[in-house]
């Protein structure tokens, strides 16, 4: 019996499907084949497979909402069955997207590692605890440290004064509490996070050489011991950090991945770090790719047309099975397919909903979202599909200037193609222009919900 309220709470398009969950895995439908590269499987095996014991980092891009989290979930599972420890978090629960400092980044790194590494001895830490405990008395005047379901314990480091770091109950000194205080008051807080940083920005070699010699290698040692393999940092999320120039003048965004580059790759550990789409534009990507061993990795779109602009019957399938799937979890695919006109009064318009996502997940299901909550009824009617549509498009059309239209006719016109300034930054920032491959080779069209805009038509 197919439940329309349920099936409104499995396409919520906010919800991230874990691989590792059995009830995610049954929703989870795998677009390697038809996204043009086996980006994953690439990661995995410089990883696992070509440098097991060498420290690697990849960067990894691609449009919001177009389902990097669950490809990155389901990296982090492949990685653990392969014998690794993976330590995957979202930078976004540590850190402030609009204002983002390496020292903030690094922070974050090393609290959510110690959090994860907790039941492992890697001895004192003593360089870590020291740089806490100067950034501690540093912010003292504003920021007090208080213990919530932890007790406040004096901690004596060589040559400094006594620091209340935290530390459990059993006593033990807690790095990743310790960390955490610090980082979520200045998260928090414009004047304490600015303090915190011209703190640690003269330190932060010192910094990664604390967290290498005091953190990774030991712990490390440790999980070889334990017969794993090496230790994996997946940090999602950095993809959202905010565009604005720092008080130099630089753009967050090239400070952070370009002009830091070192402190991010010298970590001993494999990394994989998220970056922001719109870097493949900017007039600095050259500078970026030189910085790193190998380019960016891009997860494009799901293709529902082919650069000639012939149907791709392979991606449509595979996104039909994806809303199918999120009402018939435990069934087939042709028996799901066998009961399209259960969901929906003209089953042609379960193709019309996958033509104008454009294959980018987010958008189908907040299309599909929008469609149950207005249907409330099985089967779904096209006519309710189609006033969420006018409605999307509607909301899209409202922050486009004319000359931002002018550049989308460019788009359509001049072979798929898309220009490196700031104009078609934020086309690419806005899901306004979406980006697919094919045969290892990058096209782009515009957001097919766009496409029936009067702005749009030929003259």
């Amino acid at each position: 019996m197919l439940d329309v309220r349920q099936f409104f709470q499995t396409t919520n398009p906010a919800r991230t499907l874990d691989p590792q969950k059995a009830d995610d895995r049954q929703l989870y439908i795998d677009f390697s084949e038809v996204r043009g590269e086996q980006i994953i499987t690439e990661i995995k095996d410089l990883i696992a497979f070509y440098e097991p014991d060498n420290p690697t980092c990849t960067l990894f891009t691609g449009h919001i909402g177009c389902g990097k989290s669950t490809e990155l979930l389901k990296l982090r599972a492949e990685l653990e069955a392969e014998g690794f420890h993976v330590v995957y978090f979202e930078s976004t629960e540590d850190l402030e997207v609009a204002d983002v400092d390496i020292g903030d980044v690094l922070l974050a790194i090393a609290r959510r590692i110690s959090q994860s590494l907790e039941g492992i001895d890697i001895g004192d830490a003593k360089g870590l605890r020291g740089l806490l405990q100067r950034a501690t008395k540093l912010l003292m005047t504003e920021i007090e440290l208080e213990a919530e379901a932890t007790v406040p314990v004096p901690i004596k480091t060589p040559g400094m004064s006594d620091i209340s770091a935290s530390a459990s109950t059993s006593g033990e000194f807690s790095l990743a509490a310790g960390i955490g205080k610090i980082t979520a008051r200045a998260k928090n807080d414009a004047t304490l996070r600015d303090r915190l940083n011209q703190f640690l920005g003269p330190q932060k070699n010192q910094l990664v050489e604390a967290i290498n010699d005091e953190l990774l290698k030991p712990a490390i040692g440790q999980l070889k011991q334990q017969g794993k393999k090496g230790l994996v940092v997946i940090v999602d999320n950095l993809d959202r950090i905010d565009n604005r120039p720092k008080g130099f003048g630089r753009s967050q965004q090239e400070y952070l991945f370009i002009d830091q580059h070192e402190c991010l790759q010298k970590l001993h550990c494999h990394k994989v770090y998220t970056i922001p789409l719109a870097l493949k534009f900017s007039s600095e990507y050259g500078l970026l790719t030189a910085r790193y061993t190998d380019d960016p990795k891009v997860l494009p779109m799901v293709p529902v047309k082919r650069r000639d602009g012939t149907l791709c019957a392979e991606g449509l399938r595979l996104l039909q099975q994806l809303v199918l799937a999120r009402a018939m979890p435990e069934q087939s695919a042709p028996e799901r397919l066998a009961q399209v006109s259960e969901l929906f009064e003209r089953p042609e318009s379960l193709d019309r909903l996958c033509m104008v996502s454009g294959g980018h997940v987010r958008d189908l299901l907040r299309l599909l979202n929008g469609w149950v909550r207005k249907g409330r009824t099985f089967p779904l009617k096209q006519e309710k599909l189609e006033e969420v549509i006018r409605a999307r498009r509607n909301e899209m059309t409202l922050q486009l200037s004319a000359d931002e239209w002018a550049l989308l006719r460019q788009v359509r016109q001049q072979q798929k193609k898309v220009g490196g300034d700031d104009d078609y930054q934020r086309l690419i920032h806005s899901r306004l222009v979406f980006e697919y491959r094919d045969q290892g080779e990058s096209w782009f069209d515009v957001n097919p919900i766009l496409l029936e805009a009067e702005e749009l038509k030929e003259s």
